[in-house]
Order: structure tokens, then C-alpha cells, then sequence
């Protein structure tokens, strides 16, 4: 019995496979699985092209056999089997496929997909194993073959007696150590829970002997007895029919795949079958993850490859605006590359994501128009992560997503759509409004808004730190620009400023402005204020709620923007400006500083010195 030498620099190769390719060593047994079940599609192919081959499905299953005192661990099938040839072809040769090769040559159609690499996936079982021996007889032959190998130095063949086709992989472990514990895949509980989170939903029994807690015959005594049991659950919710579905089924799904410990508000089953053929079940959440707006959250639908776990997370599925959506896709024509965990980001991942955007958004869209009450309940929750689509990437994506956001409105009191808002504009309406502020209690009390409200017009209330920077970005809705009520051109004639008024004002405001130095680019009378004294404007692309926002996101102080105090001609407050200007100076700058730090806690804006704002107050009381 000669050993002979892996081909295809496999020394190397095989080095790769163990050490680089695979981020979790417990990949191996998916890899191994999932060659067994392509061992028995191939029976089951050959059975449906030879009416001579009989497959009773009951009679094919894929067993694993720990055995804790000899260090093993047994895969074994009832497949199609592997000749000598076959065994030299396949394992001699690494990232040789014999499954690629049985679908090339078999030309398989009508959706029998064969998802086993097994020159690539089988080489995984390296990773945990010293010794691997594949003992097989193929499908019409009388002989058996076995494959041993201790790793890259080579491999030996030899022939054996086997009773029946199929194959038997079995791997001698390798011994633990402080950083590894193999003995872990020897573990009844453990070997569970790795089948049912990658091969849950292979189409044959994975069986297993597992410990049951039982009473004795005639005994009132219990005791732990070994049993054979099926381990997965063998056909996913997402190939079933959605007719034969309850609300309760996906609900349960949803807590099962632990993802979340709400309930989703909305699901959506899609099954396309045409030139790219998947299923997959989107579920919208009611409730944010505790860690959704951090760092450490992870966006991703799970990718299943004909039933079999590719990625816990794709986060390529989902674009970033609909990362709060959770779910499995799972399709039968994914080009995959080197192993299973490396996902090509091919034309069909492209063409999957697409559908899934544009299904996320129809189903939004469906709430909105059809269950406001629901959708609203949504928006609370995940409506800024869409604000953050429409702002991020230069606006590219805000045609898709403009549709989808609403806001506070002055006049309904309640949450509307930009399009409602279009809609009810009155005729001699130039811009859409909005107000920015902390809460919509706060901006309603702005003495911006006043002459706003006064001409009938309505005011979206923006209270996201996003929200205009995306009304920024957006520019304009069906054709009609926003405008800040604090912006200096609001779009109407307002009450002209007299000769007489622009005269007194000139002195007064030139002195103000001296006593409050770059604090401000100009003092002067205000147009908007009806019946408050005084506020701030800005001029320029930087309003007063971006400077306060960027200031808190860079802790910095260099974004500024360019305020202006405003001052009503027609309140008390001036006449007290002009008097104290002409007799009292010193009254006049205790008004000024005053006014100016009014102006900015109306705003939301720190004071540079409370102390002294409030000695201020107490000398003029």
C-alpha cells in the first residue's frame, strides 16, 4: 500500500484550506453534511432518468456517530458512493469537485441543484482532525475503497469489504489544548446545535443517537437510554406554501431565529422563479435592537445555498437604510467561491438585493398608505435610520426613499408625508416650510413661526438631528424648494420697514452690533416677529441647528453659523433700545447682552457665562 502525494501544490494548498480559508473550525461538519446529501441527490437523479433505479426517500438518510473513547467522529451516507478512481480524482486532487463534475456531465435541470465542493469542503475536516479515513463502495460496483490521509504529506488507498453503497468519513480527532477544544465536536449537545444552525434544512434525516431521560419499564424509576433521533427539521418555512401558513408560523419563526424578542410588524414571503430562482421571508421589527444605532450592530439577512447556512449576516442583501430588516434568502443558483463562507459578490447577489430592496420598500409603502396607525409605530423606530439614506451618499438614494418620510405638521398636528404637505399647499405658497428644534412642543413656541402661521401656510416640525441635513440634501419635493422659516427670503412680501424706522434702527443696531462684536453678522429689524421681541436668523449654507449638531458630533467649536439678531420695530423693547442708546449707555449694552442671550436660549443655545446672564437680569429688575 503506497503512499502517494496530494497534487496541485497541495502542501501549500492544503495549509490554506486549514488554517485561512475557514473563520469557524465547526464549518467542517456543514461542509461534510452537505456532501452527503449531494451523494444521495446524485441516487436520486440517476432515479429519475432510470426507471430501472428505485429511490424510496425513507430509505435515505445521512448518520453521525460520535465516539468519545476513541477520539471519533463518523459522517455516513447512503449515497451514490465514490470509486477508487473517484476517491483518487476527488480527495487527490484538492478543489477538484465531483459533485461540479456530476452536474457538468449529467446536465441536472428542473431545480435538483448540487451544492457539494467536495474536493474543497471535505479538506475542512482538517481543521479539527489528525487522521481522516473516507471508506466508500460506489453505486454498482461489489468493492469498497478506503482513502486515509494524516494531512499534506500524502494520502493511501486501499480496498476493503463494505456490505452496502455509501460513503463513511471518519475522523480521528486531534487532541485539545488551551486554545482549541476538539473534544467539543464529540459532544452530543454541541454536535446539535452546530446541524441545526448550518444543515437544519438539508432535504434528508441527519440522525444521531441523543441521551433521553426516561421511566424504566414497569418502574417508577427513570434513567438516561440512547436513542436514535432526526436532528433537523429538514424543509425551511420559506419553501413551504404561504397558503398552508398562519400568522402564528411566521411569528414563530421570527422568535425561533432569534430576531428579536418582539413581534415583526409586517413580513413579506417571496418565492421568484425565473432566470435567478430564491425564496426568502423579510420581517420589518416592531422595536429597535438595544445596540441598533451603535457601532456594534451588525446589518444582514441569513443566506442559505439550497438549505444550506452560507452567512449568519450577508450585510450585501439589505442597503444601510433598510439595515432593521431581518430574514433568510435562500437560493439554489449563488456562484460560490473557494468555500461556502466566502460569498462572491456576483451578478445574482446583485440582482437578489435589488428585488429585496425594492420588496422592503413596497411593503413600506403598503403600511403607510393602507395601516398609518402601524406604520407610524414603525417610523418611531427605525423612520431616522431612513432619514440617514436620504442624507448619506450625496443624496443618491433619495428618490427612492423622499416617499417614505414624514414629519410633525403645524396645521394637522400629527405626522405627514412630504406629498400630503405638496398637496395642501395654498396657491400663493412659494416654498415648503419646516422648523427645526428639540421637540415639536419647543419649535411650536418659536417666535420665527409666528408670521408663518399667520399667513395660513403649514410648517413641518424637524426634530431628528438628521432632518435637515437630508432636506438639505433633498433640495426641493415635486418641484417646491424647503426654506427655513429662520432663512432670510421666505418667499412673501412681509411689512415693509419705514424710512423713518430704518433710520432710528441704523445707529442703534451699528452700536449693538459693536457691543456684541463676531457673535453675530448683523443686528437689524426683523420682518418675521410679530409679537416676541427679538430672535436669531442665519445666513449662509450652516443653519443654527447644523452648528449645534455638528458642534456636539466633532466637539468643536469651528463650525459656526452666521447669526443674525432681530429685533421687532413694533415692541416695547426697541423704544427701550433707542432711549437707553441716547441717555443711558451702559443700560443700553446691559439690554443688548440681554436681548442677545434671549435670543440664543430661544434657540436651544448655550449662554457663554449663566452667571452673569442672570446678575444681568437681577441689576435691570
Amino acid at each position: 500500500m503506497d503512499k502517494r502525494e496530494f497534487q496541485a501544490e497541495s502542501k501549500r494548498l492544503l495549509d490554506l484550506m486549514i488554517n485561512s480559508i475557514y473563520t469557524h473550525k465547526e464549518i467542517f461538519l456543514r461542509e461534510l453534511i452537505s456532501n452527503a446529501s449531494d451523494a444521495i441527490d446524485k441516487i436520486y437523479y440517476k432515479a429519475l432518468v432510470d426507471d430501472s433505479i428505485s429511490f424510496n426517500k425513507d430509505d435515505y438518510y445521512i448518520r453521525i456517530t460520535p465516539d468519545e473513547e476513541n477520539r471519533t467522529l463518523t459522517i455516513e451516507d447512503k449515497g451514490i458512493g465514490m470509486t477508487k478512481e473517484e476517491l483518487e480524482d476527488n480527495l487527490g486532487t484538492i478543489a477538484r469537485s465531483g459533485s461540479f463534475q456530476f452536474k457538468k456531465d449529467t446536465e441536472i435541470k428542473d431545480g435538483y441543484d448540487i451544492i457539494g465542493q467536495f474536493g474543497v469542503g471535505f479538506y475542512s475536516s482538517f481543521m479539527v482532525a489528525k487522521k481522516v479515513e473516507v471508506v466508500s463502495r460506489a453505486f454498482g460496483q461489489e468493492e469498497g475503497w478506503k482513502w486515509i490521509s494524516e494531512g499534506a504529506d500524502g494520502y493511501t488507498v486501499e480496498k476493503v469489504d463494505k456490505d452496502e453503497i455509501g460513503t463513511k468519513i471518519i475522523l480521528t480527532l486531534k487532541d485539545g489544548n488551551e486554545d482549541e477544544d476538539y473534544d467539543g465536536y464529540l459532544d452530543e449537545y454541541n454536535l446539535k446545535s452546530i446541524i441545526r444552525k448550518y444543515s437544519d434544512f438539508i432535504r434528508y434525516p441527519i440522525k444521531m443517537n441523543v441521551s433521553e431521560y426516561k421511566k424504566k419499564p414497569d418502574s417508577d424509576d427513570y434513567e438516561t437510554v440512547k436513542e436514535e433521533k432526526t436532528i433537523n427539521s429538514m424543509v425551511p418555512i420559506w419553501r413551504k406554501n404561504k397558503n398552508e401558513l398562519t400568522e402564528e408560523d411566521y411569528e414563530n419563526f421570527y422568535s425561533e431565529k432569534h430576531f428579536g424578542y418582539d413581534k415583526p410588524i409586517k413580513w413579506s414571503h417571496m418565492s421568484i422563479d425565473g432566470t435567478l430562482r430564491y425564496d426568502a421571508i423579510l420581517f420589518i421589527p416592531e422595536r429597535t435592537p438595544y445596540d441598533y444605532y451603535s457601532k456594534e450592530y451588525e446589518k444582514g439577512l441569513e443566506l442559505y445555498s439550497s438549505g444550506v447556512l452560507i452567512m449568519n449576516k450577508c450585510p450585501d442583501l439589505i442597503p444601510d437604510y433598510f439595515s432593521f430588516v431581518k430574514g433568510v434568502v435562500d437560493s439554489e443558483d449563488l456562484s460560490l467561491n473557494i468555500s461556502r463562507e466566502m460569498l462572491q459578490h456576483d451578478r445574482q447577489l446583485k440582482l437578489m438585493a435589488k428585488k429585496i430592496e425594492e420588496k422592503i420598500k413596497d411593503e413600506l409603502m403598503g403600511l403607510l398608505n393602507n395601516d398609518r396607525e402601524t406604520y407610524e409605530r414603525f417610523f418611531s423606530s427605525f423612520g431616522k435610520q431612513i432619514k440617514f439614506g436620504v442624507y448619506n451618499d450625496f443624496g443618491i438614494n433619495k428618490e427612492k426613499l423622499q416617499d417614505l418620510i414624514v414629519f410633525h405638521s403645524s396645521t394637522e398636528k400629527k405626522l405627514v408625508t412630504l406629498k400630503e404637505y405638496v398637496e395642501r399647499m395654498k396657491e400663493d405658497q412659494k416654498y415648503i416650510y419646516y422648523a427645526t428644534g428639540e421637540s415639536v412642543e419647543k419649535i411650536d413656541r418659536l417666535p420665527q413661526t409666528e408670521i408663518i402661521k399667520d399667513k395660513g401656510y403649514e410648517i413641518l416640525y424637524l426634530t431628528d438631528e438628521v432632518d435637515e441635513f437630508a432636506l438639505k440634501i433633498m433640495n426641493q419635493y415635486s418641484e417646491k424648494e424647503f426654506r427655513s422659516v429662520s432663512s432670510g427670503d421666505l418667499g412673501f412680501e412681509e411689512e415693509k420697514i419705514t424710512d423713518d424706522e430704518a433710520k432710528e434702527g441704523k445707529d442703534v443696531f451699528r452700536a449693538m452690533k459693536d457691543i456684541l462684536g463676531d457673535k453675530v453678522k448683523e443686528v437689524r429689524f426683523s420682518k418675521r416677529l410679530k409679537t416676541h421681541p427679538v430672535c436669531l436668523s442665519s445666513e449662509g449654507e450652516v443653519s443654527i441647528e447644523m452648528e449645534k449638531i455638528l458642534r456636539t458630533m466633532s466637539n468643536s467649536s469651528d463650525v459656526k453659523a452666521d447669526k443674525v439678531l432681530e429685533i421687532n420695530a413694533n415692541h416695547p423693547i426697541f423704544e427701550k433700545l433707542k432711549n437707553s442708546y441716547s441717555i443711558d449707555k451702559d443700560k443700553f449694552e446691559l439690554y443688548t447682552s440681554i436681548l442677545y442671550d434671549q435670543a440664543r436660549l430661544i434657540e436651544g443655545l448655550d449662554i457663554d457665562d449663566p452667571v452673569e446672564f442672570a446678575d444681568r437680569i437681577a441689576k435691570l429688575m
